[in-house]
């Protein structure tokens, strides 16, 4: 049994709050042993789903007070067109120490860390080239592809994580070019840390969804979160994907964020050594432990694409993977398509095996 809260903002958490008041009291004549609780609000430009398994009036009510004011806290403070990222990347661009918000400063150290395991595929520092595009903006209707030559020359000036120096509570960049753009690990951080907070309050069983990521925690009513996976142009479910237990899922789609010209579609997954959106796949999938990295990684074995994903998901140490090709091909990892039901079971799959590194030895070398 489900019961839906009606549409909220993170503006107005005392109606959400009532909302879920009125509801649990409502649950409590109902017979289903483990009844769902969903609120929902907007955050980063998506809904956010939250579902809330055999909790207490109390659990209910505290949980979706603190899951609402994590993604107000953290969207306003790593919004793109927020008064705080604004002036993180006036700042980085004049090269001139300052101190961030904690919670950019933890970010930018993380994205150092995805842009070197990712091999510069995961890049949050091509803001430039991101509002080049207009995918900054709330709507890419009417855009078309920005000239070839303020690409190019966005691209040769080489931004990257590594041009910004941490010191302490300080940030320092070295490269004019350098923007932030935090949006393709922001939701799996911001879902990240509700799911802690959750786990904090005794919430055993939920599910946190903000777009085509999402936490989950423990079942729902004693059976797996069934997840619908979407085809890559958003319109149909591929395959539902059964999650027990703490997992995230991510998926990076070309429906994503995307606009039409001449016939030619652009989506929104930028490859940073192109500035141009990235070829070859039309959608990832990964499963993983949190949904930070369920994030980073499908996005960096998109860009990779078809020819190279197999090799960096060794990398990333990802062990479940889905990756739609240009062509419709569905590439899938032997332990991914042990969890994957495909809604049509004749759809032809090709199981592959992500390359894993060789060992090091103790001296360092590769046998």
């Amino acid at each position: 049994m489900g019961f839906v809260l009606s549409p909220s903002t993170l503006v107005r958490p005392a109606h959400a709050l009532s909302l879920l008041l009125v509801l649990s009291l409502t649950l409590a004549g109902c017979r289903d042993k483990a009844p769902v609780m969903l609120s929902r609000f907007t955050a980063f430009e998506t809904q956010v789903d939250v579902s809330l398994v055999a909790v207490t009036r109390e659990q209910a009510e505290r949980a979706a007070a603190l899951v609402a004011q994590d993604f107000a806290y953290l969207e306003r403070d790593w919004a793109s067109d927020g008064e705080a990222m604004e002036r993180v990347n006036r700042l980085l661009a004049q090269g001139e120490p300052f101190v961030p918000p904690p919670s950019v400063l933890r970010l930018v150290r993380l994205g150092q860390t995805l842009e070197v395991e990712s091999e510069g595929l995961v890049n949050l520092s091509i803001g430039r080239l991101v509002r080049l595009w207009g995918f900054d903006a709330a709507t890419t209707a009417g855009r078309r592809p920005p000239e070839r030559e303020r690409i190019s020359a966005l691209v040769a000036a080489a931004p990257s994580m590594s041009a910004i120096t941490i010191e302490g509570l300080t940030l320092r960049g070295s490269n004019p070019a350098l923007s932030l753009d935090l949006t393709p690990i922001a939701r799996g951080q911001a879902i990240d840390l509700a799911i802690r907070h959750l786990k904090d309050l005794g919430v055993r069983n939920a599910l946190i969804q903000a777009g085509d990521e999402l936490g989950a925690l423990g079942e729902r009513s004693g059976q797996p979160w069934r997840i619908p996976v979407l085809r890559p142009s958003g319109s149909a479910v591929l395959a539902i994907a059964p999650l027990r237990g703490d997992e995230a899922l991510a998926t990076v789609a070309e429906h994503d964020r995307s606009f039409t010209d001449r016939g030619r579609l652009y989506h929104a997954v930028l490859d940073p050594r192109t500035g141009r959106p990235a070829d070859g796949a039309r959608s990832v999938t990964v499963l993983s432990a949190d949904a930070t990295h369920a994030a980073a990684a499908a996005r960096a074995l998109f860009v990779a694409g078809p020819t190279d994903w197999r090799r960096l998901a060794g990398r990333l140490g990802v062990r479940q993977a889905l990756l739609v090709d240009a062509e419709g091909r569905l590439h899938v990892t032997p332990a991914m398509a042990e969890r994957l039901e495909l809604v049509d079971a004749d759809e032809p799959v090709t199981i592959v095996e992500p390359e894993w590194p060789a060992p090091v030895a103790q001296d360092g070398r590769r046998p």
